[in-house]
């Protein structure tokens, strides 16, 4: 199995960038995922805060967990009236 090397955020791209020590790179497009998963602002603020803050948790959760079964959990959005 491959080692993980190195996960962080990259500014230019705007990708989650994963080393790996056999050399190959993944990269998750962080502005597709927001569309195609986020709902509201609340769901992309949470996922804002894992790139930003926990990019391996990031990485985990898109490439391996269920973001939309995670966003319903950790938000919490109430319509004003």
């Amino acid at each position: 199995m491959k080692k993980l090397l190195s996960c962080a955020f990259n500014m230019d791209t705007g990708c989650v960038e994963l080393r790996f020590s056999d050399g190959s790179l993944c990269s998750i497009d962080c502005t597709a995922v927001e569309n195609e998963v986020a709902r509201n602002m609340y769901e992309r603020s949470e996922l804002d805060y894992l790139i930003n803050n926990e990019p391996v948790g990031y990485a985990d959760l898109i490439r391996n967990g269920d973001p939309e079964m995670y966003l319903k959990t950790v938000t919490e959005y109430k319509p004003l009236d």
